[in-house]
This record gives structure tokens, C-alpha cells and sequence, in this order.
């Protein structure tokens, strides 16, 4: 999961509301103890004090989780073999906390203690948390063998298992499971991975990640090593066709992200504000790539704090449209 963000999402309209469940009854006792808070970098909230207080701790445990898979499959000098048996090491623990059989002195027990602990509290799918780490995987080997994705079909496939499943996760604390809104969430958190792609080439491309679509490429006249000829790889500015290929790329993640819009207007509670915050600041970093003229292949664009005044009025002025 290229850090798409554990993000709190959610509020509802009146036919989302009778389709929540009542976790209101969770004793507090039985919810998990708290997962090591974000250390990172992120684009979006996580677990913010717009979440409902009872939610924070299972949330802050999936979150936990996909980071720490996340940097095992991304962070430091270990080999690809050492990573893909960490990785498989992660599996099984997933497989033991889903049975309710962590050990203290297993491995990451920081992170698989509160997990276990959600998962028991709130019936959490294990399938889908065993899918971030099927993408996890994937990316060690893409990288370790060189391969790319072929097109939009194959990268939306990737999406699916390492961004989807938490916005499925998340629906599901809030007990929210009609099909529109499955749908909705799966488009913004594809939008959400795909942003982190079309932000990240300046550090992806170095470390020999490759996202870009290479029938998308074929179509501005570009071939996969042919990016090593300019930034970040050399020092010579993008050609137009490399800024053409980025554009149409921030055009796809943008219409997937309007299209998932609608379901800030269908979840329970406080956390359809949070939800609204994540789009924008999904749009705010796709606007900040095209204010760099489609460059981001030579400068990472960021959300700073100066961009919440901004991102803070247009949340409040979304305005319903038609579920997809």
C-alpha cells in the first residue's frame, strides 16, 4: 500500500443510516488497546479527533498494521528474499490474531495484540487485510524482477487489494455494507493510490518503482526506459509527452475521485467531515501537480498548512450529487 492512509470516513444520509449497524453496544473493555501512533508523512488524516472516540483504537490497529507491512515491502536494506519472508511471517501472524492467538513473545506484538483485539471487537474481514498484504508482496516482486503493469486494468487490480480493503474496513466499523457505497469507497480509495503514484515518481522512479501504465506511456509516445532520460533519473526537464502522460493520469484519479464523492453524504456521524477532508486533499495534491505544470517527476508536491483554510471551505461546500 503506497500510503493511502488509514482515513476515517463517513456521514450519512437518512437511507445510509438505517443500513448501520448499532456497535454502540461494544463494551469498552473489549475494544483494542491503542496501536502505536502515525509516524509518517501522510496526505490524509488518520484516526483524527473527527473520528468517533470508540472507532479510534480499531482504526489506529488497521492502520498499524498496513504501515507496518507497508514499510517491511519499502524501508530499508533488506534484500527482496528477506522481505517477502517478513511479509509471510506477517500472513501468519494475521492468521493467529484472527484466531485469537497472539503471543507476547511473537514477532510485532505492538501491532498484532490490538489488531487481534479489533478484529474480535468488530468482526474485522480478515480477507481483507490479508489483501494489503497480497499487494505488499506483489510490489517486492515487481521490484526484485524488473516487471511493470501493462496497463490501467492490471494497476487497477494492484488498487484493489492495497488501497480498497480499507475503505471497506472502515465501512464496515461504521456497519455500512449496500453496494452503492462499496462502490463509492472503492473509487475514492483507488483515486487516493492513484494520486500517491502520480505524487511520488520523483522517489519512486529512483528506487526502481514503476506505476505508469505502460500502454498509457505507448500512447504519448513514450517506452518504459525512456524515463530514464530526464528527472529524476537525469538532469533534464520532462519532454511535453512526459507531461501529457502525467496530465491524463491526474485526469483518471480525479473523475475516480468524483465519482466516489457522493458517500460523504451517506455515512453515520462525524465522519463524513473526515471523509470530505480526504477528497480534498486528494484534489488539493492533483491540483498541486497540475499548478507544477504536470512536473512531478522533478519535485514531490505536498499539502502544507496552508492549505487547510482552503481545503476546509471546499469540504464544507461539497454539494450531493447521484450515487454512481
Amino acid at each position: 500500500m503506497r500510503e493511502s492512509g488509514c482515513n476515517a470516513i463517513g456521514r450519512c444520509g437518512k437511507a445510509a443510516r438505517d443500513s448501520v449497524a448499532d456497535n454502540s453496544r461494544v463494551s469498552p473493555a473489549a475494544l483494542p488497546v491503542e496501536a502505536p501512533a502515525p509516524s509518517h508523512y501522510e496526505n490524509f488524516p488518520v484516526a483524527s479527533w473527527l473520528c468517533p472516540p470508540r472507532l479510534r483504537p480499531p482504526i489506529a490497529a488497521i492502520y498499524g498494521f498496513a504501515r507496518t507491512a507497508d514499510d517491511i515491502a519499502d524501508e530499508g536494506d533488506a534484500s527482496a528474499a528477506e522481505r517477502l519472508v517478513d511479509l509471510r511471517a506477517m500472513r501468519d501472524a494475521l492468521a493467529a490474531a484472527a484466531a485469537g492467538a497472539v503471543s507476547a513473545a511473537g514477532r510485532w506484538p505492538g501491532v498484532f495484540r490490538p489488531l487481534a483485539q479489533a478484529m474480535q471487537a468488530f468482526a474485522l474481514p480478515e480477507t481483507l487485510l490479508a489483501d494489503l498484504l497480497s499487494a505488499f508482496v506483489q510490489d517486492v516482486e515487481k521490484t526484485r524482477d524488473g516487471t511493470f503493469y501493462a496497463d490501467r486494468a492490471e494497476l487497477l487490480d494492484y488498487c484493489r487489494r492495497s488501497a480498497n480493503p480499507i475503505g471497506r474496513l472502515l465501512l464496515h466499523l461504521y456497519g455500512v455494507q449496500d453496494a452503492p457505497s462499496l462502490v463509492m469507497s472503492d473509487a475514492i480509495c483507488t483515486a487516493l493510490q492513484l494520486i500517491n503514484f502520480w505524487q511520488d515518481p520523483s522517489v519512486d522512479l529512483p528506487r526502481g518503482r514503476f506505476y505508469l501504465p505502460l500502454a498509457d506511456c505507448a500512447a504519448h509516445g513514450l517506452a518504459r526506459d525512456g524515463l530514464g532520460a530526464f528527472e529524476p533519473l537525469a538532469r533534464v526537464a520532462p519532454p511535453p509527452a512526459a507531461l501529457d502522460l502525467m496530465a491524463a493520469e491526474v485526469a483518471w484519479a480525479r473523475a475516480l475521485m468524483q465519482q466516489g464523492a457522493p458517500l460523504v453524504h451517506r455515512l453515520p456521524g462525524r465522519a463524513g467531515w473526515e471523509l470530505r477532508l480526504v477528497v480534498q486533499g486528494g484534489l488539493r495534491i492533483l491540483d498541486k501537480i497540475g499548478q507544477q505544470g504536470f512536473d512531478s517527476y522533478s519535485k514531490r508536491p505536498t499539502i502544507r498548512a496552508l492549505d487547510g483554510p482552503a481545503m476546509a471551505w471546499k469540504a464544507l461546500c461539497m454539494p450531493r450529487q447521484s450515487a454512481p
